[in-house]
């Protein structure tokens, strides 16, 4: 018979005590993927960046508190259950269709990016969230992550935004204050004649060039929207290096959203987007174009506990696996093409295109490719297929029995255009059950992979969890090797 080898499970489990790491008695024996990912354990990430927060982290929780909001629907689930799980499949469906991914209800298309600046997006909070500062003095923000758009706005010159003035402290984190470009030493307004002013009908109508470019932005969710100016100003980022962190003060184009409405306006835990695309405006673009970073790029790393970093301007380091990105100019976004995939050994015939996608938590899969792989691994792993809940939005899944220690599943790969192959650390989810005595176990664990109803295949976070995957935009590559994220130093100066 096949043996398959231990794998480490996902760490960020709290609500699982017994799922501690231990070297043999818990479901945390680890080998496979994990040994190969803590030989990059000593690997300094380069660049200048941030850290990334999930949607369910303490960091995320305490800033919504701050801001009244205590109950917000995206982590009142207890992390591990069913529950939980489907509501992340939620905010990926949701997540996908303000993308332009996806088709909403009515069946029109979302949009994809803040291009021309009159675009319409769909608001239902992000998978991954940064700390950042901006101006001089600085002012600190709660910012969503999102690869599919560009423009990085927040709060600023507010006249119609949500209050934080009953937040004077964040309860141990950074002191909530507006921003104003008035008041920073260090801001530059954008002229309708900058470069990356993209309203020229907003600026005629204005009359005058030497004005303030304007910029708006339109949520589907409850006639939500940002609208404002754009300004320059620093970005208060840090610079990974030898595994020290030292602090850099980056300008870059921001929108100074004056105008909020709609679910902004109720306090959500959303201070501003920052939008990681293609286009010229985005943090990314912006920072390789002042030469702050030597390459026009980005990269990112997850760890299982959910915290993970950014940093601009790293391309990665040698030799690691690469595959060209295949971009569509109505949908500018990180494609890849994969020719194949492997379970535990056995090649399977599957070939199709898959956007990269941090903001999604779970990788999605249209047939043939996803029965190929589901089947597969249903046929080499070692627990009984399942039922474990109504509410889990996964098909395969499997108990694990009373007092079990040890959990095996077999080895997930994709082979991607080229010929480089790309591990999959963390094909599987655990599920959490309340015992008798009111605590929280693992009573089974499911394939995190489900069948798309849209024509877009998915690669999401779950599947990059234990990489450092780069964006490289230079060169238009997607690069990939293993890595411990929980090594770097994610403490700023």
């Amino acid at each position: 018979p096949t043996v398959l080898r231990p794998i480490a499970v996902p760490a960020r489990t709290p609500t699982l005590p017994t799922m501690a790491r231990s070297t043999c008695l818990s479901l945390v024996a680890v080998a496979m993927a994990v040994a190969a990912a803590l030989a990059a354990a000593g690997e300094a990430s380069s660049g200048i960046g941030f850290d990334l927060h999930h949607r369910s982290s303490p960091v995320v929780r305490r800033w919504a508190e701050a801001r009244g909001h205590p109950g917000a629907a995206w982590w009142a689930e207890a992390e591990g259950t069913p529950e939980y799980y489907a509501a992340l499949s939620r905010h990926d469906r949701a997540h996908l269709a303000r993308r332009g991914l996806a088709e909403e209800g009515d069946g029109k298309k979302g949009l994809l990016t803040f291009a021309s600046g009159n675009l319409t997006f769909r608001l239902d909070g992000s998978l991954h969230y940064a700390e950042v500062a901006v101006g001089t003095p600085n002012a600190t923000f709660l910012v969503a992550l999102d690869t599919g758009s560009d423009l990085f706005w927040v709060p600023c010159d507010c006249k119609q935004c949500a209050p934080i003035a009953n937040a004077s402290e964040l309860r141990g984190g950074p002191e909530l204050r507006p921003y104003s470009p008035g008041k920073s030493s260090t801001s530059k307004a954008v002229t309708c004649e900058h470069a990356l002013c993209e309203r020229p009908n907003a600026c005629a109508a204005a009359g005058n060039s030497s004005s303030s470019c304007p910029y708006s932005v339109r949520y589907v969710s409850a006639n939500t929207s940002s609208s404002g100016v754009l300004v320059e100003d620093v970005l208060h980022l840090s610079r990974q290096t030898g595994g020290l962190s030292t602090a850099v003060k980056a300008p870059v184009v921001l929108g100074c959203g004056q105008v909020q409405t709609g679910a902004f306006l109720d306090g959500a835990a959303v201070d501003g987007l920052l939008g990681l695309g293609m286009d010229k405006v985005s943090v990314p673009s912006v920072l390789h174009a002042a030469g702050l970073v030597a390459s026009d790029s980005f990269s990112m790393c997850f760890s299982p506990d959910g915290l993970g970093r950014i940093n601009f301007g790293d391309a990665g380091r040698p030799g690691q696996a690469e595959t060209p990105f295949t971009i569509r100019n109505t949908h500018p976004t990180y494609n890849i093409s994969v020719t194949a995939m492997t379970v535990e050994g056995k090649e399977l015939a599957a070939e199709f295109a898959a956007v990269v996608d941090s903001g999604t938590s779970f990788t999605y899969l249209n047939d043939p490719a996803y029965t190929e792989l589901a089947t597969s691994f249903d046929s080499q792993v070692r627990e009984k297929r399942a039922n474990l809940s109504a509410s889990i939005p996964f098909q395969y899944c499997y108990q694990l029995a009373r007092g079990q220690t040890e959990l095996f599943v077999p080895e997930v790969s994709l082979t991607t255009r080229g010929g480089a192959v790309f591990p999959v650390t963390r094909p599987f989810v655990l599920i959490a059950g309340e015992t008798s005595d009111g605590q929280m176990v693992a009573v089974g664990y499911c394939l995190a992979v489900l069948q798309n109803d849209i024509a877009i295949d998915i690669i999401g976070q779950n599947f990059m969890t234990g990489l450092k995957v780069v964006f490289d935009r230079e060169r238009s590559v997607l690069g990939w090797h293993q890595f411990d994220c929980e090594f770097i130093d994610h403490h700023s100066p």
